[in-house]
């Protein structure tokens, strides 16, 4: 440590100490030690009466003593504005970012165990995210609850986002005492869910890591804030130096960049689904292109676990976890695996899902799989003479090209005789050449109204979110027979596979599950891209947490300059037409039920 700046004379020392407040016994920064001789921090919310409990335990980087209101404060106003329900029955004196309100759940019999990851907030150590280290620490986290005076042993994981990916992670290790997960809005995927879409480099991740992390890493002390919980300093008691800092944190943009493949480096930050085997409950958002979606359809799908469950919704990334709907959806789960209640969740559907329709309406329905089993997977031909999706082929020998770095070519349906719904994953193949030896290509799922305005949503973040997006960069179109779906194909990005200029290579590009029900009169849309989507209309504004203006696409923008160099990505891109180049896109058309 170089320096240590004195501390405010507002401090408060709550580091050991225990008390009673709003029907809560709090212990605070309650020491848990790791198997190499770290101590991490944690705070334990339990009931009044002594006894034994069931314990919703978190595990994240985000400082578990900064209030949600304080250091994510546009989304809290947007919050608790337009969902009254959330900030009620609460004081929200204890409402951390993307984790469990233990004033609502601390007097239904749980006891709530927040854990500041390694090197975050109150616990020291080297900030890793995501990395073997922090997985294995959770396990020793779920154990040593395990044990303690106040707990039943069974032990539950709750939370969105950082806290949902790690559940798939540390569920991969079978903690003995892990009983029960809920992933909201979790990624599982290291590589194709988060940071190469496509094969495509994300920058979202490196600026997540400046804006989320880098501003509440232990050691910061007074330089730090101060919580509103208890008073106490969110970074620790100890001051360090610019310098000392850089020492304890990883370079995780740099990192990142540094592995192009699907690699051991991804593999070891992401599920192994054949690993998963116990109970769970993987809740995902249509608006989550770009990050979560993908991750809690393919855990559902693809994890080992006999009792799972699926529910999808829209709204905002944060919101709905916080609100009357996710609690009770939660706790009727919980309630089940860690209590043994008859909340009804034995016969809860494998699948729920908040069906979309245009003006940000949601029908819920339950269904029995994923992906629907009534699904007629409908192919829509790319005709270029009329920009055109038709039923039949293209069948004579054509070309159309547009600048690789630009955006592209629509093509769009008729306006549709009758109302239509398209719910699952979507696919394309395309017959493609570039000028140089590499494109890019961004395909986007678009909805029009009747005078020809895009229907968009409120996605996760974006308020301007499209239907849905899928990324291939053509180099990467090597495909895995195993994995690869009629509706989902799988790409090992595990080599490079150049193009030689004007050489024509076949594609299939995944496009990530998506949900609406189409009014008649209306048309589909598939956009040929060669970069991200960006609204026509309004700017969809900022987040306090994020850095950029939200264009359409949120934070995932793929504007990395060395990963796409204009000499490779910034030729001309054409698509080739012939009777045995049938370019086309797989849509998930749902029949109404019977």
């Amino acid at each position: 440590m170089d320096q240590v700046t004195e501390r405010p004379k507002t401090h408060v020392e709550r580091r050991g100490t225990t008390e009673t407040r709003d029907g809560m016994v709090i212990d605070w920064d309650v020491p848990i030690p790791m198997d190499d001789g770290l101590v991490l921090r944690a705070d334990i919310y339990r009931p009044v009466v002594e006894g034994r409990y069931p314990v919703i335990l978190s595990y994240g980087p985000y400082a578990k003593w900064l209030l949600f209101k304080d250091g994510y404060s546009t989304a809290w106003d947007i919050m608790v504005k337009e969902h009254p329900d959330v900030p009620a029955g609460s004081t929200n004196n204890y409402q951390s970012w993307e984790v469990v309100d233990p004033e609502k759940w601390v007097p239904d019999g749980y006891v709530i165990v927040r854990v500041d990851s390694r090197g975050a907030g109150r616990s020291p150590g080297f900030i890793d995210p995501f990395s073997p280290r922090e997985t294995l620490d959770i396990f020793h986290c779920v154990e040593w609850a395990a044990v303690q005076p106040w707990s039943t042993g069974k032990i539950g994981m709750a939370g969105i986002s950082y806290y949902a990916i790690n559940q798939w992670q540390v569920a991969g290790l079978q903690p003995p005492h892990l009983a029960a997960i809920c992933i909201w809005e979790g990624a599982g995927d290291w590589y194709r869910d988060k940071n190469h879409h496509g094969g495509i480099l994300c920058s979202f991740q490196t600026n997540w890591y400046d804006m989320q992390v880098k501003t509440v890493q232990h050691g910061l002390g007074t330089n730090g804030p101060v919580s509103n919980i208890n008073g106490d300093l969110v970074c620790g008691p100890d001051t360090l130096s610019q310098q000392e800092l850089e020492k304890f944190r990883c370079d995780f943009g740099g990192e990142i960049a540094a592995h192009a493949f699907d690699d051991r480096y991804h593999r070891d930050h992401s599920a192994d689904w054949d690993k998963i085997t116990v109970p769970l409950l993987s809740c995902g958002n249509w608006g989550g292109n770009s990050l979560h979606l993908r991750g809690n359809i393919e855990g559902f799908v693809r994890a080992a676990s006999k009792q799972k469950w699926l529910e999808v919704h829209g709204d905002r990334h944060w919101t709905l976890f916080y609100t009357d709907y996710g609690n009770n959806l939660q706790k009727r789960f919980f309630g089940h695996f860690l209590k043994g209640e008859s909340t009804g969740w034995d016969k809860q559907p494998a699948v729920q899902l908040q069906v979309r329709h245009p003006g940000e309406k949601f029908v819920e329905r339950h269904e029995s799989e994923w992906p629907l089993a009534r699904t007629k997977w409908t192919k829509f031909h790319l005709d270029p003479a009329r920009n055109a999706l038709t039923h039949d082929p293209v069948g004579s020998d054509t070309t159309a090209s547009y600048d690789a770095l630009g955006d592209g070519l629509m093509f769009l349906t008729p306006p549709l005789e009758q109302e239509t719904e398209i719910t699952g994953p979507s696919t394309a193949k395309l017959f493609v050449s570039s000028s140089t030896t590499d494109t890019d290509i961004f395909l986007v799922v678009q909805v029009f109204d009747p005078d020809g305005k895009e229907v968009v949503f409120h996605g996760a973040l974006d308020p301007h979110t499209p239907i849905a997006q899928g990324w291939l960069r053509a180099s990467h179109r090597k495909l895995d027979p195993k994995l690869s779906k009629p509706y989902r194909p799988y790409h090992t990005h595990d080599e490079k596979r150049p193009l030689k200029p004007g050489e024509v290579v076949e594609l299939d590009v995944e496009i990530w599950p998506t949900c609406l029900v189409i009014p008649a009169g209306y048309r589909i849309g598939l956009s040929v891209r060669g970069k991200d989507y960006v609204y026509k209309g309004a700017s969809g504004g900022r987040l306090s947490n994020m850095k950029n203006e939200f264009t359409g696409c949120g934070p995932f923008l793929h504007d990395d300059p060395q990963d796409r160099p204009p000499a490779i990505y910034g030729g001309k891109t054409t698509l080739h037409f012939a009777a045995n180049r049938d370019n086309f896109v797989v849509l998930p058309i749902v029949p109404a039920k019977r």
